[in-house]
């Protein structure tokens, strides 16, 4: 496993201490040594989400896919009821057909998986004095004493000399990479989903299961992770949110309230008319928003004055 992970070791190795050297040209090379690796840090986590757009964007279009299939998902469910390996089947035939997967939604989390397990490994490497790509020599001595409001950043909550700083900012951070993990899956089912039969439908079943299960493992695995690695976590947990809030308000899905909501305020702005009656237009089915009533303008009295004789 160490062999196949080491070109990772040293990419990731590499791009912090890139970031840590352009840092130190703003805050100095020999001063502010902890700020400098925790923004290299974040600085890896930028990188690698920009790296993971396009996969982001696969995910949408698989998620949409799925949205546009649910009649046909419904039928197979209904015609194969008592036949669950039928069942699955058929469904597998068709996500097959549309080139779409029910796990596109885990495809950004398992693509950084290798980069959390490396940089899971070079931070504990840095506790035990034990190099990994570039971050040995000077590196591994600055990094070594690099702390996160005063928590070592190779240090964990389990970590044998962790002090009671390190174990107040690791239970900080593990409760707000967990949240953040809760909220963006709360925000995608309440806004960005369409509006499904709960009763027997896959997709929104995987996304409650995400919803509970994800922040869970976090909580209880997260007393593991270096606080270097929960920085990271957290990072990457805010870029999701920030992402999918942008994509929801302005590329909703069809049939989302996010996506109502985008059509009752462009109604609302195109009719000039308030926002409630745009949204019972639409609701009711109507194809023209209700167009505001036309002022009536004063008339005025042209007529002239008889001039005396």
């Amino acid at each position: 496993m160490s062999t196949i992970l080491n070109p990772l070791y040293f990419a990731v190795s590499w791009v912090m201490v890139t970031f840590h050297t352009i840092f130190g040209y703003v805050l100095g090379k020999t001063s502010h040594e902890s700020i400098k690796w925790s923004l290299s840090i974040i600085g890896l986590v930028i990188l690698i989400r920009i790296i993971l757009i396009p996969l982001f964007v696969k995910q949408i279009k698989s998620q949409r896919a799925l949205t546009a299939l649910q009649p046909l998902m419904k039928e197979i469910q209904k015609k194969y009821k008592d036949d669950r390996q039928k069942q699955s089947e058929e469904m597998m035939k068709l996500y097959k057909e549309h080139k779409t997967n029910p796990l596109a939604s885990c495809f950004p989390i398992l693509a950084q998986a290798p980069i959390f397990f490396s940089l899971f490994t070079v931070l504990n490497g840095i506790a035990r004095n034990k190099p990994h790509g570039f971050l040995k020599g000077d590196y591994l001595i600055s990094a070594r004493t690099a702390k996160f409001f005063g928590a070592d950043l190779s240090s964990s909550f389990l970590s044998a000399h962790t002090n009671t700083q390190t174990k107040i900012i690791t239970v900080a951070l593990i409760i707000f990479m967990s949240a953040t993990t809760f909220t963006t899956q709360r925000q995608l089912m309440l806004k960005g989903m369409p509006k499904m039969d709960a009763s027997n439908n896959m997709m929104l079943q995987q996304q409650k299961i995400m919803l509970y299960v994800f922040p869970i493992i976090f909580a209880i695995s997260g007393v593991n992770f270096p606080v270097g690695v929960l920085i990271y976590w957290s990072t990457t947990n805010l870029w999701t949110l920030g992402q999918q809030f942008y994509v929801i308000k302005r590329n909703p899905t069809p049939g989302s309230p996010a996506y109502e909501e985008l059509q009752r305020k462009k109604a609302a702005k195109d009719s000039g008319i308030s926002g409630t009656d745009a949204l019972g237009a639409i609701e009711s089915g109507s194809q023209e928003a209700p167009k505001p009533a036309q002022r009536v303008q004063p008339t005025r009295n042209n007529k002239k004055k008889k001039k005396k004789p």
